[in-house]
């Protein structure tokens, strides 16, 4: 295989960043697991673009309806009915949630407005949730953000949100070598 992405149909920025986790968390021996709504799956396509990624690549859920999310990672229906499926309550629901039903070290989880319709005065198109959730991490040390990409189109905010999620699955300073 050659080192362009020529053969792919995804952006070169978006393999590239995959690349570096994949080859980040196979010299950190840790293994990964998304959970994704509004980039349907474009993480999880990333990651396994890559060769060599079953080293590391557990398990991606595509969790878009709200049942899906409380049937497949467990998100309660109370904190969706509460805070809404783009919320950093609902991401790090479905981070854990990830984390629970698979064999990996880190998840991250994603959730937002693509657009172009959908969005509200608080959660404008273009707002995306991510949260990661580590399996030996403190549970009361919830790692989770909110970002406002603007209204730049529909493929536009699921591109930025798939790079801001796999930057999350990177592994961070305090990983030891051995």
């Amino acid at each position: 295989m050659s080192a362009d992405h020529s053969e792919s149909v995804l952006p070169g920025e978006l393999l590239a960043a995959a690349r570096r986790v994949v080859e980040e968390n196979i010299a950190a021996k840790r293994r990964i697991a998304v959970a994704e709504s509004c980039t349907g799956g474009l993480v999880s396509a990333a990651l396994t673009e890559i060769a060599g990624s079953s080293a590391v690549f557990e398990s991606g859920f595509i969790t878009y309806a709200n049942e899906a999310k409380i049937a497949m990672l467990g998100v309660s229906r109370d904190v969706l009915d509460t805070f809404g499926a783009v919320s950093i309550a609902t991401a790090w629901s479905m981070a854990q949630g990830a984390l629970a039903k698979s064999g990996a070290d880190v998840a991250v989880a994603i959730t937002g407005v693509a657009g172009p319709g959908g969005g509200s005065e608080k959660k404008p198109v273009g707002t995306v949730v991510f949260a990661r959730a580590e399996r030996h991490g403190d549970p009361a040390d919830i790692i989770a953000d909110r970002k406002f990409f603007g209204d730049i189109g529909r493929g536009g905010v699921r591109l930025q949100a798939a790079l801001c999620a796999l930057e999350l699955l990177l592994p961070g300073p305090a990983v030891e070598a051995e």
